[in-house]
């Protein structure tokens, strides 16, 4: 009797470690995708970002000169009425 109580807890355990090795190795493959995953979102990410940057620039540059338009209008709309 106790060889057979012994046999089960061996049989138990066996199936115990295999299932933490099989476990562990889903858990390292899931890692490795997630890893891929995030260099492929970064990579996107900044293509994003220069190609935003561009178009800032660019909306910067259309602001500034509409401002600098209104301000001379300005000035020239405060000398007339001014002097």
């Amino acid at each position: 009797m106790v060889a057979v109580a012994w046999a089960a807890i061996g049989l138990l355990a066996a199936t115990l470690v295999s299932s933490l090795y099989y476990l562990g190795s889903r858990i390292d493959g899931l890692g490795s995708r997630i890893d891929t995953q995030g260099a492929n979102l970064s990579a996107r990410i900044a293509a994003l970002e220069s190609g935003l940057s561009a178009r800032i620039d660019s909306l910067d540059a259309r602001l500034s000169s509409r401002i600098d338009a209104l301000s001379s209008r300005m000035d020239a709309h405060l000398e007339r009425h001014a002097g």
